[in-house]
């Protein structure tokens, strides 16, 4: 039999975590994309270098930061259906 256990402290940190998320890091990186955005118009920069962050740079960065974001929502809600299927079993403090 496995061991299920859940302490005040797990329930914190999952609702901490949960926190991070829903209050604003998800915000920051969609704030972080608008701003790639801009700067990937010709017409607001332009040059050598701005044309290397619109080819290469940026749309490295959007893929890794729009994964970071997907991840984080499953991490969410992972953390929400552990924390509902311990607490709902009898495991919660």
């Amino acid at each position: 039999m496995s061991r299920v256990l859940s302490t005040e402290q797990a329930k914190a940190a999952i609702s901490q975590v949960q926190s991070i998320i829903n209050g604003g890091f998800t915000d920051q990186i969609s704030a972080l994309d608008a701003q790639g955005r801009v700067l990937s118009d010709p017409n607001v920069w332009d040059g050598p270098l701005a044309a290397q962050f619109r080819g290469s740079t940026w749309p490295e960065t959007k893929a890794a930061l729009d994964k970071a974001k997907n991840e984080l929502e499953e991490l969410r809600g992972q953390l929400q259906k552990i924390s509902q299927d311990i607490f709902s079993a009898g495991g919660g403090a």
